[in-house]
């Protein structure tokens, strides 16, 4: 598709040399994501290897399960907030079926999971594909947008656990206690591997603010310090090829990687064209509201992929009609990441655990839909009442010393 439509804008445009140009500057953008995103699904993938996530899941003790429905909602929520929602998913559905035998319940906490998931990753510039992408492309900054967006994230998580609290799933099941299952012991050293990892990916903001060079760069020296380690730990050690970063590289989700090439390069052709432009006075014409605009982006996140989505948007209005940091782009990226939860299809973290639980689409519309949109507008809803109280909380990279450099 990515290259029909430039093949269709070469021929369009002035000359071939105008479209190779843009192409060019069109690929820069997309290989700085693509080059993020390769690096960090790797450093999870090698931390998972060593079954470094243990150090979360196994401190999760709680036998009680209307707790046990919130326990997992936030470990989820602030594990995402490192992680990618995916990543996240897959681990703590994963730790559900070590703690809980298959029932109706274990399907409701698995759809906390994808609610959680996705919350959690709209709150800080690694946590979700899309907030990545509108954090590289200068839309959005690291600490305006946790401060901006960790609170209406926090409620639409909240608003669903408080409703799905009160559902007969959970309290039919009085004080059962979870069936924990024999899990795989924690490779060598794997405590340091975590910490390492975990510390990688919390840098890159940190190293983005110090060096100013873009993200992507401070995902591979993470990387790069973790490939060092790992080849150390496991030297001579030709059983344990599996845990070094070439044999990880091998099992990353390299054709999700080339699902985001192709879907942004086909939307950097529309904004070549100056489709994307006339859509967007389109918009402003018959929407006069940036509000709606960006909620309307999450309703539809929840049929379309986000990702297309978002980068049309960032194609559709650009940093002089709202600058960096501006109530749009917080409640795009906020949208577009939770907006996803609204149906079970909506988002990578909703298929995953469709596939993992074999929960069906109706399933999920019946029982889970309801809670997410409810969370989805109380979250829009508690944005909106902060921002116009204007609440006083640092507001500059250089009011925070560690990110200032001071």
């Amino acid at each position: 598709m990515a290259v029909s439509l430039w093949t269709i804008r070469s021929i369009g445009a002035p000359s071939t040399g105008v479209a190779v140009s843009e192409l060019s500057h069109a690929s820069a953008e997309v290989s700085e994501i693509v080059f993020f995103l390769l690096g960090a699904m790797t450093i999870v993938e090698i931390v998972d290897a060593h079954q470094g996530f243990k150090l979360v899941t196994d401190n999760i003790t709680t036998r009680k399960p209307r707790l046990l429905l919130w326990v997992i909602g936030f470990v989820t929520f602030f594990l995402s907030a490192v992680l990618d929602n995916l990543t996240s998913t897959i681990v703590m559905v994963s730790l559900l079926r070590k703690l809980v035998p298959p029932s109706e319940y274990r399907k409701i906490l698995g759809a906390v999971v994808v609610i959680a998931a996705n919350a959690g990753g709209a709150w800080t510039p690694i946590g979700d594909v899309t907030t990545t992408m509108l954090w590289i492309h200068g839309q959005i900054s690291t600490v305006q947008t946790m401060k901006g967006l960790f609170v209406p994230s926090a409620i639409s998580l909240a608003v669903p656990l408080a409703l799905m609290s009160l559902t007969s799933e959970v309290n039919g099941r009085g004080q059962d206690s979870p069936n924990v299952l024999a899990s795989e012991q924690m490779a060598p050293r794997g405590q340091l591997v975590f910490s390492v990892g975990l510390g990688a990916l919390i840098f890159v903001p940190v190293f983005k603010a110090l060096t100013g060079l873009p993200p992507y760069m401070g995902m591979l020296l993470g990387l790069g310090v973790l490939w060092i380690l790992t080849d150390a730990i496991h030297y001579g050690e030709s059983e344990r090829q599996r845990l070094k970063v070439p044999q990880a590289l091998s099992r990353i989700d390299t054709q999700g990687a080339l699902f985001f090439l192709g879907i942004l390069l086909s939307v950097s052709s529309l904004e070549a064209a100056g489709i994307l432009r006339e859509i967007a006075n389109y918009l402003d014409t018959h929407i006069p509201s940036s509000e709606l605009i960006a909620s309307a982006i999450g309703v539809i996140s929840a049929i379309i992929d986000n990702v297309p989505l978002v980068a049309a948007a960032m194609g559709m209005y650009d940093l002089s009609s709202f600058p960096q940091d501006s109530e749009f782009w917080q409640l795009v990226a906020f949208c577009a990441g939770t907006g996803g939860s609204m149906l079970v299809i909506g988002s990578a973290a909703g298929v995953a655990f469709m596939g993992m639980e074999k929960v069906d689409f109706f399933w999920y519309l019946r029982k889970v839909s309801g809670f997410a949109f409810a969370g989805y507008a109380a979250g829009i809803a508690a944005y909106l009442a902060l921002h116009n109280l204007n609440i006083s909380l640092p507001t500059t990279l250089a009011e925070v010393p560690f990110l200032s450099g001071s």
